[in-house]
C-alpha cells in the first residue's frame, strides 16, 4: 500500500478514536467562568515568552481576530498560556508532528480530556466557529509556533 494513503488513515483513526474517547466523559473544568463564554475574565501569568513575528499571512491574521475573541480568555495572549488557567499553545508538546492541525480542530469541537497539563479537562468551545475560522486559528498558532521555533 502506499506509505502516504497508510499514514492518512493511521491518523484519521487516532483522530477518530480521540473523539470516540472524549464523548460521554464528564468534564472536570476548574478553569474560570471566562472558558464557559462568559465575559468575566480572569487574568494570570503568560507561562511562556512568546516571539510575535512582524507580519502574519491573511488567514492567519484574521486568526488572530477569532483567537483572541474565543481562546485568548483561557489560552492567553499570543497563545502563551496563563498560569493556573489553560496552557501554552505556542510550546513543544503541540508542534505538529505531536499535535496535528485536526486534533485543534477536535479539542474547540469536542473538548479535550488532560493528558499534557494539570489544569482539568478542556470543555468544548461554547462558541460556534465555523471549519474556515477554526482554521484560521490553527493557522495563527502554527505561526506563532514556527516565530517560536516549533515547526
Amino acid at each position: 500500500m502506499n506509505k502516504r494513503l497508510i499514514g492518512t488513515l493511521g491518523v484519521a483513526v487516532i483522530a477518530l478514536a480521540g473523539w470516540y474517547w472524549t464523548q460521554g466523559q464528564p468534564t472536570k473544568d476548574p478553569v474560570s467562568a471566562s472558558a464557559a463564554g462568559t465575559s468575566s475574565a480572569v487574568s494570570a501569568a503568560p507561562m511562556v515568552e512568546v516571539m510575535v513575528p512582524a507580519e502574519f499571512s491573511t488567514q492567519a491574521g484574521q486568526g488572530e481576530t477569532y483567537y483572541n475573541a474565543v481562546c485568548a480568555s483561557c489560552h492567553g495572549a499570543d497563545a502563551a498560556g496563563q498560569d493556573g488557567i489553560a496552557p501554552p499553545l505556542v510550546h513543544r508538546i503541540y508542534e505538529p508532528s505531536h499535535h496535528g492541525d485536526a486534533a485543534f480542530f477536535l479539542a474547540a469541537r469536542n473538548g479535550v480530556r488532560a493528558h499534557h497539563w494539570k489544569f482539568g479537562n478542556m470543555p468544548p468551545v461554547p462558541q460556534a466557529l465555523t471549519e474556515a475560522e477554526l482554521g484560521a486559528i490553527v493557522a495563527y498558532v502554527r505561526e506563532l509556533q514556527r516565530a517560536n521555533g516549533i515547526n
